[in-house]
């Protein structure tokens, strides 16, 4: 299985809208594995240890670990 992993670039202030930022719960700069990709946005576990959807113009794709892919024997 490939992981992406993404950077938080977005600005919590100005990219969420008020009635949202109470659910809202990431760090700027850092880096989060993206659990699924769902109409085009990220499923992430956030710092409140639950996962959401994000707009994916808020991250930066920084990995794709390909370190777990099955062999063929």
């Amino acid at each position: 299985m490939i992981k992406l992993k993404v950077k938080y670039i977005g600005n919590r202030e100005a990219d969420i809208p008020d009635s949202y930022k109470i659910f809202m719960d990431l760090l700027p700069d850092k880096v989060y594995e993206v659990l699924s990709i769902e109409n085009g946005w990220y499923r992430i576990v956030d710092e409140s240890g639950e996962d959401y959807l994000y707009p994916t113009e808020n991250f930066l794709k920084v990995a794709e670990d390909e370190s777990e892919l099955s062999r063929a024997v």
